[in-house]
């Protein structure tokens, strides 16, 4: 049995509402709570010779709500869908759209600075949630922990700086925003959008399972094209 220690799960909930606190008051973009629990967490990790899987087996529990975290996602998204059956046109083809730029960009740009295949596989789910990106890499040859890190690092990237971005982009209608924080930072852009209107969380709720499911189901067919292309 997997030895675990008892303070990792009260210490991630503490670090966690500590930062979340912080990010209220301060109202600063780099002050994610996500990032300043990695960055306390990660340092007392290494300075206590605690290996990360004794700490993981102490706050599974964590892990385990990820996907009905997910899934309650969906929530704002049916107050909305009276809308969205009026427009389920354009945001498929927003979402197709958007899911194929993701899988190419990042892919290329990693094959063009000399990644190899399987490190291009990883990165080429990264818009998508956590398990979607770790399943899809698996199944395309990629490395599913390498994938995890990269979702994790887009989607911090999207919820600290996307709305700064629309604001510069003067991108103003909230269905707009939410598409396209959903489509590119998954459920971390879809919880920072959540936040600062409802609307946005719905649209962008949207795009986070409508992209999963495009990614997974086009990603073992883009890979190979990607490869022949740009490998």
């Amino acid at each position: 049995m997997l030895e675990h220690i008892w303070w990792s799960l009260p210490l991630t909930i503490i670090v966690f509402y500590i930062a979340r606190l912080l990010s209220v008051k301060l109202k600063l973009p780099l002050l994610n709570p996500l990032l300043v629990a990695i960055a306390i967490i990660v340092p007392l990790l290494i300075f206590t010779n605690t290996p990360y899987e004794h700490y993981f087996a102490g706050s599974k529990i964590l892990n385990d709500l990820l996907q009905p975290a997910v899934v309650a996602l969906a929530f704002p998204l049916y107050e909305q869908m009276h809308q969205i059956r009026a427009q389920w046109k354009s945001l498929l083809s927003i979402c197709l759209a958007g899911s194929l730029v993701a899988m190419f960009t990042g892919t290329a740009i990693a094959l063009w600075l000399g990644a190899t295949p399987d490190i291009a596989a990883s990165i080429l789910p990264k818009s998508v949630t956590t398990p979607i990106a770790m399943a899809v890499a698996d199944s395309i040859g990629g490395i599913p922990a390498i994938s995890a890190a990269c979702v994790i690092f887009v989607g911090m990237l999207g919820a600290m700086f996307g709305h700064s971005l629309f604001d510069i982009l003067r991108i103003r209608t909230h269905a707009s925003r939410g598409l396209a924080m959903g489509t590119a930072s998954h459920a971390l852009g879809t919880a920072r959008c959540a936040e600062i209107n409802y609307i946005e969380g719905a649209y962008s709720s949207l795009a986070l399972m409508t992209c999963g499911i495009i990614t997974s189901l086009l990603a073992p067919f883009i890979f190979p094209v990607i490869l022949h292309l740009f490998g």
